[in-house]
């Protein structure tokens, strides 16, 4: 049945504007929000920056928000964005539950790390901030400032966060997992990055000029915003009227550098044109291009050359929006989308300010405001390691309807797959504190009495070479072992999606980054570092190992990321985008990091063992040799008791592999929830053997699956010793929760 993606509300905070109001306003009158530093406290006072026009303390006066609680500038811009959204689709606090929350971040709380990084380490100052540093936590302090959604979860692909994030709301939209979502994204200008990209060589110390002959980089800028995505059904019972049609939608990976974008854009060609593809539009019916259009040489070439190779000599009017706001990475794909929906609905271009020189081979933007009528406008957003995606944002007529080919201003909509596939686990491999690559662990355990340990590393010489092994973090080498023998063992010649989960990113390089920045100042900073330190680098970095160009994202939701991955390669399955997918959960730990989550209360309570992890698993609708099936999943956030148990009765297994740790509180809750919602399943364990981590239910199904491939479970994964000659496994239940806040359900057959 056709399903249209309906937008049935939007938010915006920018260097331009609180609101829409405001934002178009900005717009029609081509008044930029770019100039001097004031908020930001740094030495680098030569580059203009587009600044949400607010400081902290004003931003939670706005919010009603209390001095003392504890909240990072990424998080309160994003509370006053989803504070418009929320109204502007009339969502009230009770609906929240049925609502999903999916957010696009990466420098999460760095705001705050950044400044209190050096007593992080040496006292006890400020640790209470130590437990926002991840992107996943920023997002859940946003939404929770209006209530408790049904799920919440975190995308961390560079500047293509929010725009991945709003394809996965759209996808949730067509499978039926959901009614309604609120996806978009938001990200603060910190330390941290701004240095970052000055050690890359691409800010400009003037005004960005993106397309323009004597472009020299780009500004950065900072802002969130938010979209309600909504079925028709639930529109129409609602009685809430759309203001735009998601029609249609992209990503692919260039799979050609981690910062730089390939000579023909590749990458980007293949997002816009899966965007016209999925909507049934040709590309010559498309009005408008809201380019990404950082101003950096490279950018611009290449994304001019992407859009002549798929528009040929018909290219349609086309603009950058970032000499408006900055280049607000993360958010800019949820607000440039905003402007979009005011383009369309106010009948405009918005002005590429600053150009004046045409570049040699690109294409010249429209340069002042037009008044136009738009029916279909393209919005791309590119990241970093080549992760790209493009929006398809089309005018909706009055009243929605069931879409009519080529009708005016309807866009054929997307159909949802009608008969679920089959998922298969056709291999799985690991590199932990365990020995790699292997199951030794299923007879001779490595066993550790300390607290903390770092993987057992094997040789990465046939993985990567030693050129590049030099220059390389010791996640990234994991990475690319783990998925390189796991495809190699699924049997598999290519692969349609690479998806991976991370907690908290490459840790090694973050710290490195923030040590230099904490300890040395804002000079002589190294790219290397910066540049590994993003979270999606692992991602992109296999996709550029393999020349994979297909669908890549990285999810960064704490101790849901892997599962979040699985559940976005489970939709792309069953919604025939894919026929397979490289699943990943990849994490690292620093001694110096460790001791930092550990004082934060975040890791290493009680007798919790903590480990590092490199897990990637073969998910594909061909049956092959596999190891098991993945039968059911489910995510949720902040479950009432009934709720579980409604949940609970499509998960009953013979066995129960739960993350039992060592974290005494953590350990009883899931004894207790076990009990009510499990009690006649054998309970398992597996976090004494590979230690705790935030992507540890990777290795839960790493674990699950191989049991059940040998049709036997070893002795020291059962809970209660007494229960040690149980029945062979038919279907293991993975369940997981972090925080008391998150769960997921995951179910293997045999």
């Amino acid at each position: 049945m056709a399903i249209p993606i309906l937008i049935t509300g939007c938010g915006v905070v920018s260097a331009i504007g609180r609101n829409k109001a405001e934002t178009l306003d900005a717009l029609l009158n081509n008044r930029s929000g770019v100039g001097p530093l004031v908020y930001l406290k740094t030495e680098h006072k030569e580059f203009p920056v587009g600044e949400v026009k607010m400081s902290d303390e004003e931003m939670r006066k706005h919010l009603n928000i209390n001095d003392k609680a504890i909240t990072t500038r990424t998080a309160l811009m994003g509370m006053m964005a989803l504070d418009e959204a929320l109204k502007d689709a009339c969502l009230t606090p009770d609906m929240l539950p049925e609502v999903g929350f999916i957010s696009g971040t990466t420098v999460g709380g760095m705001d705050m790390s950044e400044q209190f990084y050096l007593d992080y380490v040496n006292n006890e100052k400020h640790k209470e901030y130590i437990a926002v540093h991840d992107c996943g936590s920023c997002s859940e302090m946003t939404a929770e400032h209006f209530g408790s959604f049904a799920f919440i979860t975190t995308l961390s692909t560079a500047c293509s966060s929010a725009a991945n994030a709003i394809i996965l709301g759209a996808n949730m939209l067509r499978r039926g997992e959901a009614n309604i979502v609120v996806v978009g994204g938001s990200e603060c200008i910190t330390k941290f990055h701004l240095n970052g990209f000055n050690s890359l060589m691409i800010l400009d110390t003037k005004p960005c000029r993106p397309f323009d002959a004597t472009r020299a980089g780009l500004n950065l800028g900072e802002g969130a915003a938010y979209l309600v995505l909504e079925t028709e059904e639930s529109a129409k019972r609602r009685g809430v009227k759309a203001q735009a049609i998601l029609s249609g939608y992209g990503n692919a990976c260039d799979a050609f550098h981690q910062t730089a974008s390939s000579p023909d854009g590749e990458g980007a060609y293949r997002a816009m044109k899966e965007a016209l593809e999925l909507a049934d539009i040709q590309p010559d019916e498309i009005d408008y291009i809201n380019a990404h259009g950082t101003g950096t040489p490279n950018n611009d070439l290449s994304e001019s050359h992407a859009v002549m190779r798929l528009f040929g000599d018909n290219i349609p009017p086309m603009s950058s929006t970032k000499p408006f706001t900055g280049h607000t990475t993360s958010a800019s794909g949820s607000i440039e989308a905003v402007f979009c929906i005011l383009a369309l609905q106010h009948g405009f271009v918005p002005a590429n300010l600053n150009w004046s020189q045409p570049m040699d081979d690109g294409i010249a933007p429209v340069y002042q405001s037009v008044k136009k009528e738009l029916k279909h406008v393209l919005c791309n957003a590119f990241g970093f390691g080549g992760n790209d995606s493009s929006l398809l944002i089309s005018r909706v007529a009055e009243p929605v309807s069931e879409p009519v080919k080529g009708g005016e201003g309807i866009v054929p909509s997307i159909s949802a797959s009608t008969s679920p596939a089959t998922i298969y686990v056709l291999s799985a491999q690991q590199i932990s504190i365990q020995q790699p690559l292997c199951e030794d662990w299923m007879t001779k355990p490595v066993e550790y009495q300390t607290s903390f340990n770092r993987s057992i590393d094997p040789s990465f010489k046939e993985y990567v070479s030693p050129i590049e092994a030099r220059r390389m973090g010791k996640i990234l080498k994991r990475a690319l072992a783990t998925s390189k023998e796991a495809i190699k063992a699924s049997g598999l010649e290519s692969i349609d999606a690479i998806i991976t989960g991370t907690g908290y990113g490459c840790i090694e390089n973050t710290e490195v980054f923030l040590n230099a920045l904490s300890k040395e100042g804002e000079q002589m900073l190294s790219p290397t570092s910066f540049m590994q330190s993003t979270h999606n680098t692992i991602s992109s970095l296999v996709a550029i190992q393999l020349k994979n160009h297909g669908y890549n994202v990285t999810y960064a939701h704490k101790g849901i990321s892997f599962d979040s991955a699985v559940q976005d390669a489970m939709l792309q399955m069953q919604l025939g985008k894919i026929n397979s997918a490289l699943v990943g959960g990849h994490d690292e730990m620093t001694e110096t990091f460790y001791n930092i989550l550990k004082k934060g209360s975040v890791m290493g309570q009680d007798e919790e063992m903590c480990g590092e992890a490199a897990m990637s698993v073969v998910l594909s609708t061909e049956k092959r040799d596999s190891l098991c099936k993945l039968v059911n999943f489910k995510m949720l956030h902040k479950p009432s008791m009934d709720t579980l148990k409604a949940v609970a009765k499509d998960f009953q297994a013979d066995y129960v592999l739960t993350g039992i740790s060592g974290n005494h509180k953590s350990d009883e809750a899931y004894l207790n929830e076990c009990k009510d919602l499990f009690g006649n399943s054998i309970l398992l364990k597996y976090k004494h053997l590979f230690g705790e981590s935030f992507t540890s239910s990777g290795i839960g199904m790493y674990v699950a699956a191989h049991c059940l491939k040998a049709g036997n479970i070893p002795a020291h994964l059962f809970v209660n010793k007494d229960e040690t000659k149980g029945k062979k496994p038919h279907k293991i239940l993975i369940f997981n929760h972090t925080d008391g806040n998150n769960y997921s359900l995951t179910l293997l057959e045999a």
